[in-house]
């Protein structure tokens, strides 16, 4: 039987080989665009470009979030049993207090955000104070704190530039390909292999965005897990809140995958196959318990 550190230790690996392959892919992406069109500033401009223009998204990403969410910061004074569940598993993972929110909506679910352990924020919904029993809360919260810990906001972060820089190459090369009348001695084989690759390379980026949020679920379940001594805690919340097929409202597309499960409720995991399972953020429910209660401390 796996345990928990087995466990940790090999999706960290997972989703490192992942973010090197997508590395790899783009400046694969880069090399075959510039060849055809003979453009070698090509990729060290797209590049520059990306990162300028994903400052400001790692900066302020968590207050724009929180306003989309429509949270509200709490106290000690607020909710002090949710304070006192949040300073224990602080002093336990040895990480600064985070600042706490609340979405007033029924929904059981929470994220965590902030681009680094001194500035990240757990949020809540009311839903999932009232819906959960002390050990599931903890088990969630535990679960959020692991994000924190694994700084996988940052790694989202630079996902998110990844998959922008990706499409920012594609949308140049077809512009290039289609719209420009000057032969600038690119070559005719690239230029052919450039143009499917402009094509499936948004999707591929896609993909690979996907499989490393899914990976990243799985180890925050597991640190998660090592955190609280108390895997089922955990098992038996991602089961109710599964359970409860009511949407987060202020959920949209652009935030569900920060959630703990998927809040938008508008797919049947359990007819989903393999294919599809690939477009999802998140792993399947039934996998996560399984891999919970499976778990060795």
């Amino acid at each position: 039987m796996a345990t928990a550190y087995t466990y940790a230790s090999s999706n960290k690996l997972k989703s490192w080989l992942w973010l090197v392959a997508f590395v790899v892919f783009i400046v694969l992406l880069g090399y075959v665009f510039a060849k055809a069109f003979n453009l070698q500033w090509l990729l060290p401009l797209a590049v520059t470009i990306a990162i300028v223009q994903s400052i400001s998204s790692y900066w302020w990403s968590d207050k724009i979030v929180l306003s989309i969410s429509r949270a509200k910061e709490i106290d000690k004074k607020t909710n002090q049993q949710l304070y006192r569940l949040v300073e224990n598993l602080s002093i336990t993972a040895g990480l600064p207090m985070p600042r706490l929110y609340i979405i007033t909506d029924t929904a059981p679910n929470a994220f965590a955000t902030g681009r680094d352990p001194n500035h990240a924020v757990i949020c809540v919904t009311q839903g999932l104070l009232d819906k959960l029993d002390k050990q599931e809360l903890e088990g969630v919260l535990a679960h959020e704190f692991s994000h924190i810990g694994n700084y996988d906001i940052r790694l989202q972060t630079i996902i998110v530039v990844l998959v922008g820089l990706v499409a920012l190459l594609s949308d140049w090369f077809i512009y290039l390909n289609f719209f420009s009348d000057d032969d600038n001695g690119g070559n005719s084989v690239f230029a052919l292999i450039g143009i499917v690759l402009a094509i499936l390379s948004p999707l591929i980026a896609g993909l690979i965005q996907m499989a490393i949020s899914r990976k990243r679920e799985f180890l925050a379940d597991a640190s998660g897990a090592l955190l609280t001594r108390n895997p089922d805690g955990l098992a038996r919340a991602l089961e109710d809140i599964s359970k409860d097929k009511e949407p987060l409202e202020v959920a949209n597309k652009a935030t569900a995958h920060m959630y703990i499960t998927n809040p938008l409720k508008d797919h049947k995991e359990s007819r989903r196959n393999k294919f599809s399972s690939l477009f999802d953020t998140h792993p399947a429910v039934e996998e996560r318990i399984d891999a919970l209660r499976n778990m060795a401390l």
